[in-house]
C-alpha cells in the first residue's frame, strides 16, 4: 500500500508540473521509481518465509510433531508485518515529499535537496527490510537447561 499510495501521490506532482515544464518530466520520475522500490521490499521478505515454512505431514499431527511451530509462525508474522508496516510509512513519506519536492522543483532548482529527502524517505522502508530478514531466520522454540 505504500508503494501504490507513494506512486499515485508523486504521479499527481509529476502532472502537475508537465503542465508547466515539459524539460523536468523525466528528472520527476524519481520519486516514483523509489517508492515502485518498496513494494520489491515486501517480495523479497514474502519469498524468504515462504521457503521457511514447513509441511506437517498428517501421520505426525496426532503425535504432535509439528515442523512449524507456532514459535516461527509468530516470528514470520512479525517479519511480515515490520517490512509492510515501514514500507507503508516510507511510501507516505515518499508520496508526499516526492510530490511536494517535484513542484518546488519546478519553481526553483532544488533538485538535490528533494533527492536526499527522498533517500532518507527510501532508508525508513529499508529499515524494516532488514529487521524482517533478520526475524524470517531459521531458529527454534526448544529451551534446553
Amino acid at each position: 500500500m505504500g508503494a501504490a499510495y507513494g506512486t499515485a501521490k508523486a504521479g499527481v506532482g509529476i502532472a502537475s508540473v508537465g503542465v508547466l515544464r515539459q524539460d523536468l518530466i523525466f528528472k520527476s520520475l524519481i520519486p516514483i521509481i523509489m517508492a515502485g522500490i518498496l513494494g520489491i521490499y515486501g517480495l523479497i521478505v514474502s519469498i524468504i518465509l515462504q521457503a521457511r515454512v514447513r509441511q506437517t505431514p498428517l501421520n505426525s499431527i496426532p503425535t504432535g510433531a509439528w515442523q512449524y511451530s507456532a514459535y516461527n509462525g509468530y516470528k514470520h508474522l512479525a517479519s511480515g508485518l515490520c517490512v509492510g508496516l515501514s514500507s507503508l510509512a516510507a511510501g507516505l513519506a515518499i508520496g508526499v515529499a516526492g510530490d511536494a519536492g517535484v513542484r518546488a522543483n519546478a519553481q526553483k532548482d532544488i533538485y538535490v535537496g528533494v533527492i536526499l529527502i527522498l533517500i532518507f524517505a527510501e532508508a525508513l522502508g529499508l529499515y524494516g527490510l532488514i529487521i524482517a530478514i533478520v526475524l524470517s531466520g531459521l531458529s527454534t522454540n526448544y529451551v534446553t537447561g
